[in-house]
This record gives structure tokens, sequence and C-alpha cells, in this order.
């Protein structure tokens, strides 16, 4: 690998050839720059030859060949990929949902593997693997010191075949061998649905996954019939960041008619020019509806954000979206690996591409940056309202991200959280359900405790903000002359750690009631509980209980925020 940090960055970028087109150079029909590209491929497998016959050290050709498809992708898009065979399981998993596996999440901490999240339904919880529970042993092998990829990988495997774990418990003494048998885990594209109160229904998708339409449907078909009082939907995009494109059009037929155009894609070549419409009757086109992104709502999420704006079929809220405007398709390729390629833009009714970042024109330094405001185009849609292109989706109503304290950040990544929720469900074998539980004083008086003799110290972001001027001041020179303000605004505003947990006990409390009902109620009862808090969810509700702000959004006449 020594080799690769001397090879100038024009010969790594030759690239993809022995593997990926060389072996049947002859075969394709290329254009009129056949001959640059027989001839750079030429080039490259002499450079790929001469360095695994000659070079000093012992190469390893196959990781030679990995990085240099690597750096030859890295000039494209984030979005242009090679898949090797070894990959080609985790990637279907990425559109299908489906594996065979124990059906758990795990993460890391310390030497070992832990249960996050168990999967109800599946293995791990009909076997009563726990969250808290580190994981000693897979098959008899220890997987101390391996990471979540590699014990994941361990997990998983063909449905019907057997699995033993060894693993410690809190407050059990000796370790517990369970043996559990694999089955096909699929994960749902809806985490939870369900009513937030008696008018108002709720759908959160978290992926676009293989049959997402048909469970969009259904949850919906389900909230009518069983809710005659039903006279508002919130759908929530955030977070989401897409799928499967077939999909987010499924899902935007749920609330708009049949033979509606959503998106088309446009690519270099004539048959990547394609224009794709509702094909089935819808649920319903009449209900009021908010949809909640956020600058992690990207791709396919975009798509249906924005062909319902376009069409004012119902009103945004959040903040602006991540700006993915690109279409990938996967090729098969040699030795059953694949490349996934983009292949086109897509654009939403309106007309106008939502593409955020321009990959095809980049810096001498090679980064890219945002599409400019001043390049941004104005579009109407249906109803006659501007939108823009070339930004992502900008929310017809802007909410502020939320923005967590330093010492809640602190408490989660040192999974403080998370093991005060262990320790509290290995206490309390029930609590109330989800929309009644509550973090009383005394159970957060009980975390402040347990917390007394943990590790957690944090800065905040005054703190760095402080360092980072000492820093600039010693550079040039003039920090000897505010040495003594300086040392005393900083023993003004170093954080309490005390004082930190009386002041974002509300924002501490949110996280600590979310974790404690995963451990009984599972994701939905996660979810669930987080409703009641979200001010986003709050403003949606205020937008449908107010039919003139709604109406006026939809028609033009509300005077649209400034973005954030």
């Amino acid at each position: 690998m020594k080799f690769l940090k001397k090879v100038p960055r024009k010969i790594k970028i030759i690239l993809l050839a022995v593997s990926l087109i060389a072996v049947s150079v002859f075969s394709f029909s290329f254009s009129d720059n056949y001959f640059e590209i027989s001839k750079n491929i030429d080039i490259f497998i002499s450079l790929y030859k001469e360095v695994n016959l000659r070079y000093v050290d012992e190469t390893n050709p196959a990781k030679l060949m990995e990085t240099a498809i690597g750096a030859m992708l890295d000039e494209l898009d984030p979005y242009t990929t090679y898949i090797s065979e070894s990959e080609i399981e985790d990637y279907r998993f990425l559109t299908t949902g489906q594996y065979g596996g124990i059906g758990a999440l795990v993460q890391r901490k310390g030497d070992y593997i832990v249960i996050a999240e168990p999967y109800e339904g599946y293995p791990a919880q009909k076997n009563d693997l726990r969250a808290g529970d580190v994981v000693l042993e897979v098959d008899g092998k220890s997987v101390k010191g391996k990471n979540t990829a590699d014990v994941s990988t361990m997990l998983k495997g063909q449905q019907g075949t057997t699995l033993k774990l060894l693993i410690k418990r809190e407050g059990e003494q000796n370790p517990i061998e369970k043996t559990l048998v694999r089955e096909e885990i699929k994960i749902g594209n809806i985490p939870y649905y369900g009513m937030i109160n008696e008018n108002t229904g709720y759908i959160r998708l978290s992926e676009f996954k293989e049959s997402a339409g048909k469970e969009v449907h259904d949850a919906l078909v389900d909230l009518k019939s069983k809710n005659s009082k039903l006279s508002g939907i919130i759908f929530d995009l955030r977070g989401n960041g897409g799928g499967l494109l077939k999909e987010a059009v499924n899902i935007a037929n749920v609330f708009l008619k049949k033979g509606q155009e959503i998106v088309t894609t446009k690519g270099r070549d004539k048959e990547q020019t394609q224009t794709h419409g509702t094909l089935n009757n819808p649920v319903d086109t009449d209900i009021p509806l908010v949809i909640l992104v956020n600058s992690g709502s990207a791709s396919a999420s975009e798509i249906v954000t924005g062909s319902i704006q376009d069409l004012d079929r119902g009103v945004i809220v959040g903040q602006r979206t991540y700006g993915k405007g690109l279409v990938q398709n996967v090729f098969p390729i040699s030795y059953n690996s694949n490349i996934k390629i983009t292949i086109a833009k897509y654009y939403v009714p309106s007309g106008r591409c939502i593409q955020a970042i321009d990959y095809s024109h980049r810096n001498e330094d090679g980064s890219v940056g945002k599409i400019p405001d001043s390049l941004m185009h104005p579009f109407k849609t249906k109803a006659g309202r501007i939108v823009y292109d070339g930004g992502g989706i900008l929310p017809d109503v802007i909410t502020e991200p939320r923005k967590i304290s330093e010492i809640a950040v602190s408490l989660l990544t040192k999974q403080l959280i998370f093991d005060y929720a262990t320790n509290y469900a290995m206490k309390h074998k029930s609590i109330p359900s989800a929309k009644n539980f509550k973090i009383t004083d005394e159970i957060y008086n009980d975390f402040v405790a347990f917390l007394s003799d943990k590790e957690y110290d944090y800065k905040t972001r005054t703190e760095k903000e402080i360092e980072d001027f000492k820093t600039t001041a010693t550079n040039e020179k003039y920090f000897d002359k505010v040495k003594d303000e300086y040392e005393a605004l900083k023993n003004k505003l170093i954080h309490n750690k005390n004082e930190d947990l009386k002041t974002f006990k509300d924002e501490i409390v949110e996280f600590l009631k979310e974790e404690i009902l995963s451990r009984y109620y599972y994701q939905k009862g996660r979810i669930e509980g987080a409703l009641q808090q979200d001010t986003e969810i709050i403003k949606a509700i205020d937008v449908l209980n107010n039919k003139n702000l709604y109406t006026s959004i939809l028609n033009g006449t509300y005077k649209q925020e400034k973005s954030k």
C-alpha cells in the first residue's frame, strides 16, 4: 500500500481496468472516444502488470485494484460505487430489507458487542435476548475486539440454521448460553403508524425498500377504517435517505390520482429519459396532508415531497431537504460483482431538478460545492406558487432544526442513558403504556445518582470558542494583552455538570424516556413515546387544525418564511 502514496493522482484515476472493461474491450461498441478508452486501458494494464511484477515488496493485486476502482469512482459522485461479490448480500438487504439472522441491532461497547435493540417478533426477542446483553461468544468463538460489522456477519446466515450465543447480562453472576434458529428477517419500511389524537393520523416511513408503497397504502386504509373522526394525516419522512424510485411513485400514488406525472428522469441517452406516473387508484386525494422533512430527507423522499408540493396536494413542514436528484442503476460486471452508476437526474412535476451539489464541475482541489442561490431558477406549482430548483425541497413552513446540548451528546455517546435504561429494566418488570409512561422526578433523580461515579466530561460550544479565541490570539501575538480577561471569562463560563443536568433536564428526560420505552415496547414504543414532545409534530397538528392557514399555503397567499 505504500506504493499508492507514491503514485500521482492522475495515474490513480486511469483506473477501473482489468476487472471492469479490459477483458471485454473489443466486445463494446464505443462511440467517438473509442481510441481514448482503448489507449488508457492499455496504459493501465501495462502499469498494473509492471507494478505487480517489479515492485520491491510483495503486492496484493486485489487490494491494488480495489483502491484503483475507488479512486476512479471518487472522481464522479458518491453514489456511483463498486459492489464486490462479498458485498452483494449487504446491498440486497438495502433494497429488500431481507436477510437471514436473529433480528437485532448491535453496537460496540468497549472490547465487546452488545445487543442494542432486538426486533419484535424475531429470534432475538423470542429467545429473550435483551438490550444491554454483552455478546461474549458466537458458536464458541470469542468476539472480543471484533467490530460490529464482523459480529453482524457472524450472526447472519441461512434461515433455519442454528446459532449459539454466550452472553453476559447485568444482574446475572454467570454467563448465559442461548441457542437460536436463524429466520428470514424482513425489516418493514414503516416502523410505526397510529393516531396522535382522535383527529390526526401519523405514518412514519424510514425506508423506500421493496413494498414501501403497499405498506403506506395499507397503513392509510387501516387508519381510515378504524378512525371515523380522522381528518388529517402527518407523513413523516425526516431522516429518510431514500431508496427505490418506483416505490416513491407508488407512495405518491396513495395521495394522488391515477395518471398523474410524478417524476421524469433525464440522462445522457434518450432511453434514460423517462416519465414515471401513478398507475393505480389512490386511497385518498382530499384528506389534509402534512409531510415532515429535514436535511436528512433525500432522493426518493424528495420525489414524494416535491411531487406533493408541486401538485399542491399537501403542506411541507420542516427544514430544507438534502438535495439528491440523481438516479442510479445497478449493472452486473465480471466475477459476480456489480457497479451502481448514476445514469440520470430526476425532475419533479413543475420541471425543477432538486440536485443541490454540482459534481460535474469540480474545483481545482477536487472539491465540489452547492449550487449557489444566484443560479437557482423559479418554477410554478399547479396553483401557481413559486418554487426553486437546485437546493432540495424548501418546506412551506420552515422550522428550526433541533439542537442537542453538549451534556446530552456526552450522555448518549458514552452510552450512559443506554446503560441506565438497561439497569432500570432489570429492576422493573413492567411500566405503563408508551403513551402514559413518564419520567418522574424520582426516576430522574435516580438517573442523576447513577451518574455520580461515571465519566462523561465534555466541552460546551462556548468553551470551544473560547479555546479557539486563545489559539488565534496566541498565533497573532495578542494573547498576553488579554490573558487576565481571558482567564476571568473562562472561569465564569466553565460548565458545571450538576447545573447542566438541571438546565437541560427536559431534553435529557426525552432521551431517557425513549430508551426506557424501547426496553419494553421496542421500536414502536420508542417512536410513540417521542411523538408527544416533538415540536414539529405539534406544528404539523397546528397546520392541520387551522383550515385557513392550510388553504392559504396551498393557494399561494401564505407568506413563505425565509430559508434558515
